[in-house]
């Protein structure tokens, strides 16, 4: 088990720096598919959704940190991981994120946290699904959308 919690551990450190690859206008819309499954469901106050893991996917990368970018977003950080074990090969990960910005000239953050659910086959981890809040709620109240 704690093998796989340090393996975990490892995942989200490569997702937050490649988020911050994403954040400087790099390329990372590969490396940023390697982390999902083939196929994966998103539970927002948008309600539920899958997407499958392909071009299209790849495409929208970029699009989405493009929008973080614009909208001031200069970092996101992970503060704390909290690792429950459901089975031997699944996990599920409560990851709380600050995400800071710059309105107006001023910096400020927002503290957040998205629910993973990871699959761990053949040495490797996937996020098959995640959960998320209001997003775009807190955003507005920021001033930020």
């Amino acid at each position: 088990m704690a093998d796989v919690n340090d393996q975990i551990e490892q995942f989200f450190e490569a997702y937050e720096k490649r988020f911050a690859e994403g954040l400087a206008g790099n390329q990372v819309a590969e490396e940023t598919a390697t982390a999902f499954a083939d196929f994966f469901v998103e539970a927002s106050p948008n309600g539920v959704i899958g997407g499958k893991n392909d071009q299209e996917f790849r495409d929208r990368v970029p699009e989405g940190y493009n929008f973080y970018r614009t909208i001031g977003i200069t970092q996101m950080q992970i503060r704390q991981l909290d690792i429950t074990e459901l089975n031997e090969l699944h996990h599920m990960v409560e990851v709380y994120w600050e995400s800071f910005y710059e309105k107006d000239g001023k910096p400020d953050s927002i503290e957040f946290s998205v629910i993973y659910l990871l699959q761990h086959r053949n040495g490797t981890l996937k996020v098959f699904a995640y959960i998320t809040g209001d997003e775009q709620a807190v955003l507005k109240e920021r001033g930020l959308v």
